[in-house]
């Protein structure tokens, strides 16, 4: 019914173009702006379809700016447009919301406390910008410092660090692999990931998502064949999946590629963005949830931008990863032409890091780390009783909520910033056609009122959903025994 609902509204759309632009019908609509006209299109048909009838209709519930702290309440300018979604002029007012869409895991991104605190000091003593590469004069001591911090948090020997979470993937990658290897990617991996192995020019085969069994088998069958770009054997083997799929909330099955990894002799690349500080009894990532030893991972990669409330990104592995690093430092874009992280930066991330690992004297990050699964398995549990069709495992604090079709996920933004209440809509292109879906980002810093208060049995969500709420769902295993399960593993 999704696809006859999207296959009705674009038919509809290409015939009201069609009126329109013989002039059988006058009615304002999101059209091509006048000022453009004479000039050559950008986009195909379909594109101009999708953009005119859909985007710009829904133009209101994406790029809300935001004029606050981006804590578990957060501050949202107030936008009308009078062009039929071309722009969005701002009333002067502003919306007080619970902030459900940023990726404040562990709750670090606040204008006080410890680690603004250190932020302060830092550019006191080092100010703003280094104000150049790592190449040239950008190479300072705070650079030295988080690289072995992260080194540290991670359990590795050796680690590098970037200013940019992105250019981490899309930059590096092409340094670790060339046209001669083989790279074994998931079909839902992340948009720096896809465009590092497209740089690399290395053969990429994908799989099914978080499928291992499926890897193994595009694995083996292409290692029957030489490599179709250089007629040789391929002379590296690169597994690449993510710790936690940001628009999916799934974990990924790591002991099952590691398996693999070893069975094959294969190189394993694990983008921790969004599990990193969000998983397991400390934070440290998807490595310690599943209870693996970090040294089966060849290479950690990870941002600093979302539990750390930071920015950059970085790369950590075993002892031996220190020769790899040494060759990312000589021939990656990044380190080459990328600007150095700034002292503030470097400055929250070890402050950040301290508290996860208790170096602060505080029990302040293991109970982060708890409440941040706490909130996670509570909230998809609520809403599963409402009825909704939630993806993910239950102990990753990224919660999609499934609508299919576009119009209800716009419906759904809408109705919910009348509630008070700020999440990200998604649709198309960042999602498949006939997959929307209404994304939330659990953190520590959530209250269970604030939560209660979002379920809060509004007539208006369960309408949207159109099914009574259960109060008989069953209850998951309880956290504190969950981590304890961990630690003993």
């Amino acid at each position: 019914m999704v696809k006859v609902s999207f296959t009705v509204m674009f038919l509809a759309g290409v015939f009201a173009d069609w009126l329109r632009m013989h002039g059988f019908l006058k009615v304002a609509v999101a059209t091509d702006d006048p000022r453009h006209k004479g000039f050559a299109p950008l986009d195909d048909h379909f594109e101009a379809v999708y953009i005119n009838h859909i985007y710009r209709k829904s133009s209101d519930v994406v790029n809300r700016p935001i004029c606050s702290v981006p804590a578990s309440v957060m501050r949202l300018k107030d936008r009308y447009t009078d062009d039929n979604g071309w722009t969005q002029k701002f009333t002067g007012t502003e919306t007080e919301v619970i902030n459900m869409g940023s990726y404040n895991y562990l709750g670090f991104s606040h204008n006080d406390g410890p680690c603004a605190e250190e932020a302060a000091r830092y550019i006191d003593m080092y100010g703003l910008h280094i104000g150049s590469t790592r190449h040239e004069r950008g190479n300072h001591v705070v650079h030295d410092q988080i690289e072995k911090c992260v080194a540290h948090y991670l359990g590795v020997e050796a680690a590098i660090c970037f200013p940019m979470g992105f250019g981490t993937n899309s930059m590096n990658i092409p340094s670790l692999v060339d046209k001669g290897s083989l790279i074994l990617s998931d079909e839902l991996n992340h948009a720096s990931l896809v465009l590092g192995c497209r740089v690399s020019g290395a053969t990429v085969k994908v799989f099914k998502h978080n499928d291992a069994l499926d890897c193994e088998k595009k694995l083996r069958n292409a290692l029957c064949h030489p490599s179709p770009k250089t007629g040789k054997p391929f002379n590296k083997i690169l597994i690449v999946i993510e710790g936690i799929y940001s628009m999916e909330g799934t974990i990924v099955d790591l002991p099952e590629f590691i398996r693999i990894k070893k069975k094959y002799r294969a190189y394993l690349f694990l983008d921790e963005a969004h599990s990193v500080g969000a998983l397991g009894p400390t934070g440290k990532g998807v490595v310690e949830y599943w209870g693996c030893n970090a040294r089966d991972v060849d290479v950690m990669m990870g941002t600093l931008t979302k539990s750390f409330a930071a920015a950059g990104g970085y790369m950590g592995g075993t002892k031996e990863f220190q020769a790899v690093i040494d060759h990312i430092r000589r021939s990656s874009a990044g380190p080459c032409y990328g600007a150095s992280m700034s002292p503030p930066i470097v400055a929250q991330v070890l402050s950040s890091m301290k508290v996860m690992c208790g170096e602060d004297g505080t029990t302040i990050g293991a109970r982060k780390a708890v409440q941040l699964l706490r909130n996670s398995r509570y909230f998809r549990r609520r809403l599963k009783q409402m009825g909704f069709l939630i993806y993910g495992h239950e102990d990753s604090p990224v919660v999609p909520l499934m609508t299919f079709y576009i119009t209800k996920v716009v419906e759904f933004s809408r109705r919910t910033l009348k509630y008070n209440i700020g999440l990200v809509a998604v649709g198309f292109p960042a999602t498949p056609l006939t997959k929307a879906r209404v994304r939330f980002c659990l953190s520590a810093d959530h209250t269970k009122e604030q939560l209660d208060y979002w379920i809060g049995w509004k007539p208006g969500l369960i309408f949207m959903n159109g099914r009574a709420v259960s109060e008989t769902a069953a209850q998951p295993e309880p956290v504190g025994r969950v981590y304890e399960r961990l630690r003993s593993t």
